[in-house]
């Protein structure tokens, strides 16, 4: 699958994440205000794709800037960067991706650099953190692996995939490692309401990559777990807070405490730009809620009477303790989180 999202000639090219399964089809980007529409509107999505997209937008409002002072260039940067952190609040991939490029450019911006210069550099960070990206999962694909069994299947939620990030994944990213270790693995998707992230995305990218995929619903998860249908649950995360409370799509605190009644392991996949170290704890992690329309309808369709109320959290927080390990690039993370995931 090409890259979910690139940066080309000053324009970002992404995947268009809202017309799959139906179409595998790209967005070309060329401002950052549209790199900003195309976050809120979830047609880039996941963590550490949201993240790099981020870092790309400061990039784009370089090269689309008309000034030829670079104070000033820098104070439209700050005034980009501002819209396009207040996209999503939940992934902390979006703010440290943002951070880095608006750090080199003023790092630039300290050393006299000219307009052209300042918009070199952006580039070179906006095609490092491409690769580093995809580098990045490659290796928790591969730490991953080694908790996968022979055999196992393999309950995920949501999407954790190539399409969530730039590409391979982070959760899917230890299926496929395992798969290419030559292991037999069968993988159950919850469907994932409200979006369908799980059944749309999860299962496109599997079947594509001819990996056995199941969709099950939401609910069906606890009675899979309890005829031992499922061997492990791997998922993403958005946060990560210091202690190891883990940020992820609604109904993966669920998965979580099944998982523990029934003793089946539950990892989480993600890089370690997914660590928030300011945030003791996943209580401190903000929760994006959604538009009601996503509850409401499915595909335009309206499935819910008529003035009922709605609401909408798009996560929710899973707790360390129902955390069997963190893979991260560096390694595999157990408890206790707090120690170790700074080590």
């Amino acid at each position: 699958m090409q890259r979910t999202v690139d940066y080309i000639n000053g324009k970002v090219i992404m995947i268009d994440q809202t017309r799959i399964p139906a179409e595998l089809s790209t967005i070309e980007l060329a401002s950052y205000q549209e790199v900003a529409e195309a976050i809120t509107s979830m047609k880039v999505r996941g963590a550490p794709a949201i993240g790099v997209t981020g870092a790309l937008g400061i990039a784009v409002a370089a090269r689309q800037s008309e000034v030829d002072d670079p104070q000033e260039l820098y104070a439209e940067l700050e005034h980009a960067s501002d819209v396009l952190r207040a996209t999503r609040p939940t992934a902390v991939n979006l703010f440290w991706g943002i951070d880095r490029m608006m750090d080199a450019a003023h790092a630039a911006l300290q050393v006299g650099s000219s307009v052209d210069d300042i918009r070199d550099a952006l580039d070179g960070l906006a095609h490092v953190m491409l690769e580093e990206d995809e580098e990045t999962c490659q290796a928790i694909g591969a730490h991953g692996a080694e908790l996968i069994p022979d055999g196992a299947r393999v309950l995920t939620h949501c999407n954790a995939g190539a399409l969530a990030c730039v590409g391979y994944g982070t959760a899917l990213g230890v299926i496929r490692a395992a798969v290419d270790a030559g292991k037999k693995v069968m993988v159950y998707a919850d469907e994932t309401r409200p979006r369908l992230q799980g059944m749309k995305l999860t299962c496109f990218e599997l079947l594509s990559d001819n990996i056995p995929v199941t969709v099950i619903s939401d609910n069906m998860a606890g009675s899979f777990m309890r005829k031992g249908e499922i061997d492990c649950v791997v998922v993403g995360a958005d946060r990560i807070a210091a202690n190891g409370d883990a940020a992820n799509k609604i109904g993966t605190y669920s998965v979580a405490i099944l998982a523990h009644h029934h003793g089946i392991p539950f990892y989480v996949a993600a890089p370690m730009s997914t660590v928030d170290f300011s945030l003791s704890s996943g209580d401190d992690i903000p929760i994006e809620e959604r538009p009601h329309e996503e509850v409401t309808h499915i595909d335009g369709q309206r499935i819910a009477p008529e003035g009922v109320r709605v609401v909408n959290p798009s996560f929710d927080v899973t707790p360390a303790a129902y955390i069997t390990a963190i893979i991260t690039e560096k390694g595999i993370v157990y408890p206790p989180y707090r120690k170790n995931l700074r080590a």
